[in-house]
């Protein structure tokens, strides 16, 4: 595991939102349920995160919001894919947000292969998301950019070969993005479980520590500042 980590660390990735926006423009988001000024905010609807975060990147002269991994939230709450009678809830965030109102590029970290694609229609899942797979050295392993347009999924083949930097999507908008207000779920997965199209991008308290450890902080290949 540190070896793939140390891995992670070396590699030259690229942006994967709107690459003409450079991380000077980055502001970190806290939406953990520790950030006591979110209950400043009415935040029930797809509309009232996109006032906030709009508000949020003018506040700090910033252009894109990131952050949340390993964050506990109160933001899947109102979705039964997270919260319902037959499993323990999944609140804990196992990716990297990217939020920014707009349907924005969204690009391949590196070079790699479509493992696989698919329209996840539930309420607050990933509606359109792609799922890279990419083999360096001895590591095989794999990318997955959550909440995309439906176009995104037009024309798209698996085993088809991308190279670091193309434009493989577009950010899709509410309701079809699991109907969030816009942003890139980016995710890195060592071990798909046999799951094409879909991977857990939230899990449980129980489930923590095998999900750490299957997918790692995305900042260590990203390198946000």
């Amino acid at each position: 595991m540190q070896n793939f980590i140390n891995l992670l660390s070396t590699l030259d990735a690229s942006k994967v939102i709107e690459p003409n926006i450079g991380y000077n423009d980055y502001v970190a988001l806290d939406l953990s349920i520790s950030n006591n000024d979110l209950s400043n905010h009415k935040l029930e609807s797809a509309s009232d995160y996109e006032v906030f975060i709009e508000n949020y990147l003018s506040l700090n002269n910033a252009k894109i919001a990131f952050g949340g991994y390993l964050e506990t939230r109160n933001l899947y709450k109102r979705s039964s894919v997270f919260n319902n009678n037959n499993s323990e809830e999944r609140n804990i965030h196992i990716g990297l947000d990217l939020w920014i109102n707009k349907q924005a590029s969204i690009h391949a970290v590196l070079d790699g292969t479509i493992h696989s694609f698919q329209n996840n229609t539930g309420l607050g899942d990933y509606g359109p998301a792609i799922i890279l797979e990419h083999e360096i050295g001895q590591f095989k392993f794999y990318t997955l950019y959550g909440h995309l347009s439906e176009n995104s999924l037009v024309d798209k083949k698996v085993g088809e070969q991308i190279k670091k930097g193309t434009q493989i999507a577009t950010l899709g908008l509410p309701p079809i993005n699991g109907d969030y207000a816009p942003h890139l779920h980016f995710q890195i997965i060592i071990d798909m479980e046999g799951k094409t199209g879909d991977y857990p991008g939230v899990c449980s308290k129980n489930n923590l520590n095998f999900y750490q450890k299957n997918c790692p902080n995305p900042n260590t290949l990203l390198k946000f500042k």
